[in-house]
């Protein structure tokens, strides 16, 4: 079976099956098809398959150009028909891993695609997942499913964990040039998983399991999110000091070593740092281990949209007014910079936090003009002069490149800026605060 699978992977007769075509789905998709793989994609959602099968990518990485061509060469099926994974050689798992209210995974998505796998599975089929979650998941959910179908790990079929990591938004990197690291759960599982990304990645780096490799994606985004937690603390350590904490960052990494620059902002978001770290320390609770730096740099990042929310408090007062009844505007809900995805945006949380405390609070994100919230959907507003010179406050979130920082500098009476953005400004009439500016303020370029 190995020696048939691998023949196909090198000969590109294999048929590659794809399970979720969201953010790391539909790009991992277009890799397979650029390496001239006929693939199917499987996606419960029908409005994401008809989509696709109009040519149509809903994902910003992925120009529809890239879809509709595939389509139309038939290289790329989008079908939400569970028995069509039966025709594929190998299948790669990229379904969403949330985190339940208590902060427990939610395995809920990786369990009904690893049934609808078992299910459709046959000999000489490559089964990997590719979802972040915490280590063991290979080995204690998905091949037990395969196995229950009379089905030898390492014989009949061949599994593997490889984690994503794709960095929506990232100019340079990209799924093709990112190394992918592949742990699989027999040395021949290794071999076929680490043959079928070859195909169409770069590099590929093979470890010694699965757990190993579930466990370097919880190390990358954990230190991300420990850093973070670090520099924010950083932040309000500024802060009272009266030290502008970009000034202090700035020249740390001017040292050639022993220091890697991160910056500090309104809180973190996106798929990956706000949750991943919480797999590992779930995991580790069940091991009877507390997890000590994960659980201080949550509560750290967590609370960075509270510290928001006090500072435009801050500046408000400054000027003698009151968040109960003023106009803010907020600029950027992405969760980072030029991208339209807006998981676990902090910008979300502001805007809840000044509500709460009555303020009537507008949004501008050239990448969203929308974004739903649980009972309705939330519209932006156009960045005209007159809505700037609108605000009381505006509050910037996230830094998009394409918003004109000079025109808010120009407009704005008050700014409030967690990116440090108007620092390239020069002149103005705005007033701005940044996240360290504690009784210091500024006309035009002061951060």
């Amino acid at each position: 079976m190995k020696a048939a699978v691998l023949g196909k992977i090198h000969d590109r007769s294999a048929v590659i099956g794809v399970v979720g075509l969201g953010y790391v789905g539909l790009p991992l998709v277009m890799e397979f098809v650029h390496a001239g793989f006929r693939v199917i994609g499987y996606d419960v959602s029908q409005r994401v398959v008809d989509l696709l099968m109009s040519g149509q990518s809903h994902i910003q990485d992925v120009p529809n150009a890239d879809v509709l061509a595939a389509v139309s060469a038939g290289s790329f099926v989008a079908t939400a028909v569970e028995a069509r994974l039966k025709e594929c050689d190998a299948v790669s798992i990229a379904v969403p891993t949330p985190l339940s209210k208590t902060r427990d995974p939610d395995m809920a998505f990786v369990l009904s695609a690893a049934d609808a796998i078992a299910r459709q599975a046959r000999p000489g089929m490559c089964v990997v997942l590719e979802s972040t979650t915490y280590p063991g998941t290979t080995r204690e959910l998905l091949q037990p499913r395969l196995e229950a179908q009379g089905l030898v790990v390492g014989k009949d079929v061949f599994v593997a964990f490889s984690p994503e990591r794709v960095d929506p938004g990232n100019a340079v990197y990209n799924t093709r040039n990112t190394p992918k690291v592949v742990g699989g759960i027999t040395p021949d599982c290794v071999e076929v998983a680490c043959a079928l990304y070859a195909s169409c990645i770069d590099t590929v780096v093979p470890v010694s399991s699965p757990e190993a490799a579930e466990l370097v994606k919880l190390l990358e985004n954990t230190f991300r999110a420990v850093n973070i937690g670090l520099v924010n603390e950083i932040a309000i350590v500024c802060d009272k000091l009266g030290v502008d904490v970009w000034e202090v960052i700035n020249a740390a990494a001017t040292k050639p070593f022993g220091f890697m620059k991160f910056t500090p902002g309104p809180g973190i978001g996106g798929h990956c740092i706000p949750l991943d770290p919480h797999y590992l320390a779930w995991k580790m609770r069940t091991l009877n281990y507390k997890t000590r730096f994960i659980d201080l740099a949550s509560e750290i990042n967590s609370h960075m949209p509270d510290y928001v929310v006090e500072k435009v408090s801050y500046a408000l007062n400054e000027v003698r007014k009151a968040v109960r009844g003023s106009r803010i505007l907020v600029l950027g809900v992405a969760y980072k910079r030029d991208i339209n995805d807006v998981r676990e945006s902090p910008a979300l949380d502001v805007i809840r936090l000044l509500e709460e405390r009555g303020a009537h609070v507008e949004f501008h994100d050239p990448f969203v003009p929308e974004f739903r919230e649980e009972v309705h959907v939330r519209k932006g507003v156009e960045l005209s002069d007159e809505m700037l010179r609108w605000a009381d406050a505006i509050v910037v979130i996230t830094d998009h490149q394409s918003i004109d920082y000079q025109r808010v500098a120009d407009h704005a009476t008050l700014v409030v800026d967690t990116r440090n953005v108007m620092a390239g400004t020069t002149g103005g009439r705005a007033r701005v605060v940044g996240l360290a500016t504690k009784g210091r303020w500024s006309t035009g370029a002061k951060t």
